[in-house]
């Protein structure tokens, strides 16, 4: 082997070596970063007429497990979905407060009984009465804050949704881009890795808002689809549509065109139901939210309020109320009109009469309603029916009840409802994140492991010192030579 060849053959490993050391100082660096896949150099070696030539890089190769990263997809999306669901009912459980807790709907319920059953011992005591009068306004600003709480919880979905579907237009807009710069860039011979890991991270973001399957296309390209098949990126990106609503009131539904559905490439899709084309993660959640989890949640304290006034505007109960009047509690000053019960509980009002802040007197919840002119002090007839209406056992003309209860019981049973979905929810959440974690696993076990890429830098540090060596000795030779 002449010297001019060990001379080429030590400076291609000086050249293989610095590389090598640049791979892995990137991959010690980025041992943190998300979506970074660790890269490993390719190297050959080259014989010219049966001698060695040196060594040549062959390339810069990504190393990824992407069964791991299809699963964490799935799982992510699972995650994200059932947080959603989590958290609308939790807050709907915070809002409905817990047995006990202080301006809860059963705590009010209590309340107000409580003051019916002190104001019976003393009909005449006018503190007693106005007690009453105050409890029942309590419940009523109870019934009204939580229809409130339901109406902000779909009009922040509604907005959410709009966010969302921008957010994956321009991520898919995005990745769309980088598919094609990757394929430039894998064209020419280069190293893409830095794409490829922008390209991870942003079909992961996609991931969690639309579940959604990567399929490898030439060029290093990839197709995206969600699990029902739906093609979201397959060259060209899809585009999905979707208009906000500024303002959702309680009888606004996507079934009667009020609110905006979601489209994909100009066509309706369906997001709700396991064969929807975008079913699962936090786009579709979120549409649960507006139009299944809140509606029910709508119609179920409705179902209550109007419980409520039937109760009391039952002429049996107080015999002094003309026909078609309203009882102790109203539809906004007015009698219920079953027509017009989509938001029922948010117009829930305590009757003008009995209230003296609107010129009424707190008399007539011992006298009756609709009384002329003061009764006996001490007759506690109204007071006691009031008290049985209360406790009467009753099924909601309305809504979705398993068995009868008194008014009490029946607001247990829809806390009820509302505790086991969110803790369904949370199970189901707790589930997807053990899965993310146990694939999260499955890829760091093909990640960047700083101890094995210290110790390649020792091995590299090595053949570095090799090659250098034999070009000291090679350029010992030469200067010899010369000096002869």
């Amino acid at each position: 082997m002449s010297i001019a060849s060990t001379l080429n053959n030590a400076l291609s490993g000086l050249t293989a070596a610095a590389r090598s050391t640049e791979v892995v100082s990137n991959n010690i660096a980025n041992a943190m970063t998300e979506g970074y896949g660790r890269r490993e150099i390719m190297l050959s070696s080259v014989a010219v007429a049966g001698q060695g030539a040196g060594v040549r890089i062959d390339g810069i190769q990504r190393i990824v497990d992407q069964t791991a990263i299809a699963g964490r997809r799935l799982a992510a999306g699972a995650e994200a979905h059932a947080s959603v669901d989590a958290g609308f009912h939790a807050g709907l459980e915070r809002v409905t407060g817990l047995p006990g807790d202080p301006g809860a709907l059963g705590t009010l319920f209590a309340e107000f009984s409580a003051t019916l059953a002190e104001a019976q011992s003393r009909p005449d005591d006018a503190s007693r009465l106005a007690a009453v009068a105050g409890s029942a306004d309590r419940l009523i600003g109870q019934f009204n804050l939580i229809s409130t709480e339901i109406q902000t919880a779909r009009m922040t979905a509604d907005r959410e949704i709009a966010n969302q579907v921008r957010e994956v237009n321009d991520t898919l807009a995005r990745i769309a881009d980088l598919n094609g710069q990757i394929r430039l860039l894998q064209g020419a011979g280069r190293d893409p890795s830095g794409l490829l890991d922008e390209r991870q991270r942003l079909i992961d973001r996609v991931s969690e808002i639309i579940p959604i399957r990567e399929v490898p296309r030439e060029g290093g390209q990839v197709a995206l689809y969600t699990p029902n098949g739906s093609a979201l990126l397959d060259g060209r990106p899809a585009e999905l549509g979707f208009t906000a609503t500024g303002y959702i009131d309680p009888a606004m539904t996507i079934g009667s065109g009020a609110l905006s559905g979601l489209t994909l490439n100009g066509r309706a899709v369906a997001t709700a139901g396991d064969s929807a084309p975008l079913a699962g993660g936090s786009l579709a959640a979120q549409f649960s939210v507006r139009d299944e989890w809140a509606v029910t949640a709508d119609a179920q304290i409705d179902a209550l309020a109007r419980d409520l006034i039937e109760r009391f505007a039952d002429p049996s109960v107080d015999p002094t109320l003309a026909p078609g009047a309203p009882g102790l509690f109203t539809d906004a000053g007015a009698a219920l009109d079953p027509a017009e019960e989509p938001g029922l509980a948010g117009r829930l009002a305590l009757n003008a009469l009995v209230d003296p802040d609107q010129a009424g007197t707190h008399w007539r919840l011992r006298d009756g309603l609709g009384a002329a002119a003061p009764g006996p002090v001490g007759e506690a007839g109204l007071l006691i029916a009031m008290s049985d209406a209360l406790a009467a056992d009753r099924t909601p003309v309305t809504g979705d009840w398993a068995t009868p209860g008194d008014a009490a019981g029946l607001a247990a049973a829809f806390l009820s409802d509302v505790s086991a979905r969110q803790q369904s929810a949370e199970a189901d959440q707790t589930h997807a994140a053990f899965l993310v974690e146990g694939y999260l696993r499955d890829e760091r076990a093909l990640g960047v492991d700083t101890d094995q890429e210290m110790q390649k830098l020792l091995l590299i540090e090595q053949a570095y010192a090799a090659n250098a060596r034999v070009m000291q000795t090679a350029d010992d030779m030469i200067a010899r030579l010369l000096e002869i």
